[in-house]
């Protein structure tokens, strides 16, 4: 039994260190969340499994029998479901591939990780993000020479994922050092993080760190209920719009904009949107399945439109996860993701004040990246989502908050 406690302990320790390492490990190698992620909640499944076993299946299997649980099986399945139409089945099978096992690990380790992590997991992994700010904000200021001498690519955009992932780690790591009575230690984690968003090229990572503010200040300022409100009807708004996102851009973003956004790509973003919103009208209910969007020129939906259109598609994906889930998994998809996205708002509402304010502006942040930035299903991006998710969950087995949390 001791001996299982040690294990326990020495497995937990470890996969605490993996959780910390993201940030860093980002910095270094921008596509290395996954791998760490996946590491990290082996090691915490070890560590469950040498301490109290009997319950660990429960543990795990618990949250899919609540309403999110549900409804994130149920997306999860209709998204399986649509390699039966889609042209690419291979293709959606294999960014399925990726995509399944990182959203396994990290909800692995949002289950498991926030009741089993150290209490100096915590500072470690504050200090580590604050680390990899200083190291990218140092680099750019350099005009990459680290990188240089490290033998990497030198690029500017090189930073934006791991940036991105600063953007969801720093606010749940300050939220909880808050929570454990640290609030200058947490004031400076985000101050530094802030810092090296604006110093980077990063124009989603600037957008989210303002929605995320937005978002946060709404929660702390407002009413519980009108802050949850304000949030769904920016959720509402992000699936409702993204089918015509593009011709609403088209129409009313003045040139001043587009001239300020140069380096952002403004106009060529518009006319991806257009193009991929012209082809869900073409397939609007079921979509043209999951994965496509790499070879979403060549889809059926996409062969009735103009050829300048069409070319637009071939970028990859939409720059809008929003748009992307319509266009591969139709309005039954959108209806889905939606439905996830407002159970987990609804269960965010049922935190203390603090955990409430972070979540909410975790969610704005992610909100606002999702409706400018990647593909729906990249690892990195999922891995990111899952160690914040942890991060926000561990402030359940902090410090009691104060009575002003709780308001």
């Amino acid at each position: 039994m001791i001996a299982g406690r040690a294990a326990a302990a020495r497995l937990n320790a470890a996969g605490a260190v993996a959780l910390a390492l993201v940030a860093p490990a980002m910095a270094l190698a921008n596509r290395s969340s996954p791998l760490l992620v996946g590491i990290a909640a082996l090691l915490f499944l070890g560590g469950a499994l040498a301490g109290h076993r009997e319950r660990l299946l429960s543990e795990l299997l618990a949250p899919l029998r609540t309403p999110l649980g549900l409804a994130a099986l149920a997306i999860l399945g209709w998204s399986a479901l649509s390699l039966a139409w889609s042209p690419y089945p291979a293709l959606g099978a294999r960014v399925l591939g990726e995509f399944l096992p990182t959203l396994v690990a990290a909800a692995v380790l949002a289950r498991l990780a926030p009741s089993r992590l150290p209490p100096w997991a915590l500072p470690l992994a504050a200090i580590l993000l604050a680390i990899a700010c200083l190291f990218m904000a140092t680099s750019l200021a350099l005009g990459l020479a680290p990188q240089l001498w490290l033998g990497q690519r030198a690029a500017l955009f090189m930073f934006n994922r791991p940036l991105l992932t600063v953007l969801l780690l720093a606010g749940p790591l300050a939220a909880l050092l808050a929570l454990r009575g640290h609030r200058l230690a947490a004031l400076a984690l985000l101050a530094v993080a802030a810092f090296a968003i604006l110093r980077s090229i990063s124009g989603a990572a600037t957008l989210g760190l303002l929605a995320g503010v937005v978002a946060f200040g709404a929660a702390r300022l407002l009413p519980r209920r009108a802050a949850v409100g304000l949030m769904a009807l920016v959720l509402g708004l992000a699936f409702a719009l993204a089918p015509v996102e593009g011709d609403v851009l088209d129409r009313f973003m003045p040139e001043a904009a587009h001239a300020r956004l140069t380096q952002s790509s403004s106009r060529a973003r518009v006319a991806i949107a257009q193009s991929f919103g012209a082809a869900v009208a073409q397939a609007p209910w079921i979509g043209s399945g999951y994965g496509v969007s790499a070879r979403f020129a060549e889809v059926p939906a996409a062969r009735v439109l103009e050829p300048e259109m069409r070319a637009m598609l071939a970028v990859g994906h939409p720059h809008n996860s929003f748009l992307q889930i319509w266009a591969e998994l139709g309005l039954v998809g959108a209806v889905l993701a939606a439905l996830v996205a407002f159970l987990a708002l609804r269960a965010a509402a049922a935190l203390p004040r603090l955990l409430f304010a972070a979540s909410l502006g975790l969610g704005g942040a992610a909100v606002a990246v999702m409706f400018v930035e990647h593909g729906a299903w990249q690892g990195w991006w999922t891995a990111g989502c899952g160690a914040a998710i942890t991060w926000l969950r561990a402030g359940s087995f902090a410090r009691a908050p104060t009575h002003g949390d709780k308001t």
